[in-house]
Formats: C-alpha cells, sequence, structure tokens
C-alpha cells in the first residue's frame, strides 16, 4: 500500500502563485508516475500534470506554462508549483501514484482562487 498526503493548498488572489506537496510513504518502492488532478464542483476529474520516475512530464493545456510538476526521488515526494492562478483553477487537488499498475489518491486539498 502507499499513502499520499497532501499539503499546500489554500486561497489565493488571481495572479498568485501557490506550491502543492504531496508525500508518499508506506510501499513506496517501484512508484512509477507520480502527478496530479483536480476535480472543481460538478466535473470530472481531470488531469493537471504527470511526471514519471525518469522525470518525464505531462500537462493538462489549460496549465502549461503556468504550472510545474517537480519530483524529488529520494524524499518520495511530488510538488506542483502553480502560478499565475486564475478563478477556473480553483478546485479539489489529488496526489496521484501509480505502482506496479495500482492507481493510489491522496484525499485532496483544497485550491480556491479569487478573482
Amino acid at each position: 500500500q502507499v499513502q499520499l498526503v497532501e499539503s499546500g493548498g489554500g486561497l489565493v488572489q488571481a495572479g498568485g502563485s501557490l506550491r502543492l506537496s504531496c508525500a508518499a510513504s508506506g510501499s513506496i518502492f517501484n512508484i512509477d508516475t507520480m502527478g496530479w488532478y483536480r476535480q472543481a464542483p460538478g466535473t470530472q476529474r481531470e488531469l493537471v500534470a504527470s511526471i514519471g520516475r525518469n522525470g518525464w512530464r505531462t500537462y493538462a493545456n489549460s496549465v502549461r506554462a503556468r504550472f510545474t510538476i517537480s519530483r524529488d526521488n529520494a524524499k518520495n515526494t511530488v510538488y506542483l508549483q502553480m502560478n499565475s492562478l486564475k478563478p477556473e483553477d480553483t478546485a479539489v487537488y489529488y496526489c496521484h501514484a501509480v505502482r506496479l499498475a495500482v492507481d493510489y489518491w491522496g484525499q485532496g486539498t483544497q485550491v480556491t482562487v479569487s478573482s
């Protein structure tokens, strides 16, 4: 089992920045992809960004050039630096990890961007 604990959410004004962190614990060996999804009220959960163990990154078009995902394999932690935040970025952000083809999810952290 893998446990994921997120931190760093909160309330910020449009144009501001936040940094999310997600620490993995438990059976951390062989964790492959780590990333972030988000879900706004009334919408489906969507991929924000992901990063493979080798550093390969994927971004949603809506956040490309504003968000940066990074990963510290020694600390089993993934980060999401969010700049130039917009009200439409408001959502619950979930940390995600894949280990041996099994998906793991954090409990989520709320990000609210005021206009």
